[in-house]
């Protein structure tokens, strides 16, 4: 199948005309690419609320650079990329609200730079639409104005793809080149194990383009060079780390995640374990639509001779997502972003194909359905984004909530809680956070008595739940959705 794609690849160089009409550089094309960016920038700001607190793993991101509270355990399978990413606001200020604008400013520019990134490959109109159905997916709106790393993942895919397809048709058009490697430093940054998926299958395509395969692997290199370091100051080298991440995500290995994957489309954001019926049909129905889509489009490119250009995205799309469908036994939406955004290429070429094959000319009748279709799916992307915006901001002002009933109690910073939801509620709290075993265990018994004796301490469990052994006789106190056992005062 490679020898087969680089044959195609190697074809490539003689571009079609009549698919990529016009000079992409005019001030209309990126005018519409803009126009599809600063919608989805505005959606963030209408649809999630900028005031939402932030969740269990944005505060373990936010905290390894912020002033709020002290780092969190930072586990084997997380990377620093994001850290990096909300440094500018979060290394100065608290504000949630100021970091949700500036991740949703952000998520704007980077999708407008990753459809720039294809430029040449299809026409722009196809681009726009591919940017507006990936854009307009609850979970890519529900995650790009939050510090989680998957959005960042899918643009920097897109990225990478779009620009190793320019420069094999090209072998002179070096801003594709460099395009490449700066999509796999930006995935490497933020999740280097989804980065080799989607980098895997590209060299291999580059085994006959050396220098193309070096700029990957050099792109790859920088992004996961700290990670990779990280592993041998922190974790006993880099087979431990890969290891312990394994154990975190429940041992990698055959695992078939589709039905928990289909149940978190209801607006689970984690889907562990993932039980319950599924969701109604209404709401799982572009998910099996999209795949037969995406098989259109690659039968469009068939005929006009372009093959490659839907071929490549299609078979990274499938790369990237086989580790969360099949060796994974959890489920959480955002872990397909890299999947979907490459999908939606050529899912938006099949569209156009259908709207205006085979004549090339406008078909009402057919684009009447296709709108009707478009317009329901929307509305379903609506209704769950709003109960997961909903649900999330109810959840996380229940945290707020704890941290002031534990300001009033007496547990202020410096200070340190542990047990159940010790991470985000110590975040609030102002707090450390500590645990003596699980995913997070970063101290021991000792060491929570040893600090209780000059420092407040709790140690928090669900309403009704029994206390470690070392927290027995402290003192109970009911939170929002909590107990909290605090260790007397300090000595």
């Amino acid at each position: 199948m490679a020898h087969g794609t680089n044959a195609m690849l190697a074809g490539m160089g003689r571009r079609d005309e009549a698919t990529v009409p016009g000079t992409f550089g005019r001030a209309r094309d990126r005018g519409l690419l803009a126009a599809v960016a600063g919608g989805f920038t505005l959606a963030q700001l209408v649809l999630v609320h900028p005031s939402m607190g932030l969740g269990w793993d944005e505060t373990v991101y936010v905290s390894q650079v912020g002033t709020q509270a002290p780092a969190a355990f930072f586990s084997a399978p997380r990377a620093r990329g994001v850290s990096l990413l909300v440094a500018p606001v979060a290394s100065w200020s608290t504000s949630t609200t100021l970091l949700r604008v500036y991740l949703a400013l952000l998520a704007g520019v980077g999708l407008y730079l990753a459809l720039r990134a294809w430029r040449g490959l299809f026409p722009t109109g196809v681009l726009a639409t591919a940017g507006a159905l990936f854009a307009t997916l609850w979970v890519t709106l529900f995650y790009a104005p939050q510090a989680m790393p998957n959005y960042w993942v899918a643009i920097g895919a897109l990225v990478c793809v779009g620009c190793y397809l320019r420069a094999r048709a090209d072998r002179l058009d070096r801003r594709a080149w460099w395009g490449a490697a700066a999509g796999a430093v930006l995935m490497a940054l933020m999740r280097p194990t989804d980065a080799a998926w989607v980098a895997l299958p590209l060299l291999v395509l580059s085994v006959r383009q050396w220098r193309l395969a070096l700029a990957l692997v050099a792109g790859l290199a920088v992004g996961a060079v700290a990670w990779v370091t990280e592993a041998y100051v922190s974790h006993d080298g880099l087979g431990e780390r890969l290891s312990e991440a394994s154990r975190i995500q429940g041992g990698l290995g055959w695992h078939n995640a589709v039905d928990d994957q289909l149940r978190s489309l209801i607006g689970r954001t984690l889907c562990r374990p993932c039980t319950g019926e599924m969701p109604n049909p209404a709401v799982t129905l572009w998910w099996f639509v999209l795949p037969l889509l995406a098989v259109l489009g690659l039968a469009v490119a068939v005929r006009a001779g372009r093959t490659a250009y839907t071929l490549v995205p299609l078979l990274i799309a499938t790369t990237a997502a086989v580790p969360y469908l099949f060796l994974i036994g959890y489920a959480a939406p955002r872990f397909l972003l890299p999947a979907y955004a490459l999908l939606a290429v050529p899912v938006a070429d099949a569209l156009r194909h259908l709207v205006t094959a085979p004549s090339g000319r406008w078909r009402p009748v057919v684009a009447t359905l296709v709108a009707v279709g478009l317009a329901g799916h929307l509305a379903v992307q609506y209704v769950v984004l709003e109960r997961a915006v909903d649900r999330t901001t109810a959840d996380r002002r229940a945290w707020t909530r704890s941290a002031a009933e534990l300001h009033r109690l007496g547990v202020r910073p410096p200070c340190l809680l542990t047990g159940h939801e010790a991470i985000p509620v110590a975040y609030y709290t102002g707090c450390s956070s500590g645990a003596i075993r699980g995913h997070n265990a970063n101290t021991t018994k000792a060491d929570i008595l040893r600090t209780a004796r000059t420092l407040p301490v709790g140690a928090l469990t669900p309403p009704g739940g029994i206390p470690p052994g070392y927290a027995r006789t402290w003192q109970t106190h009911r939170l929002d959705g909590l107990d909290v056992h605090i260790a007397p005062g300090p000595v």
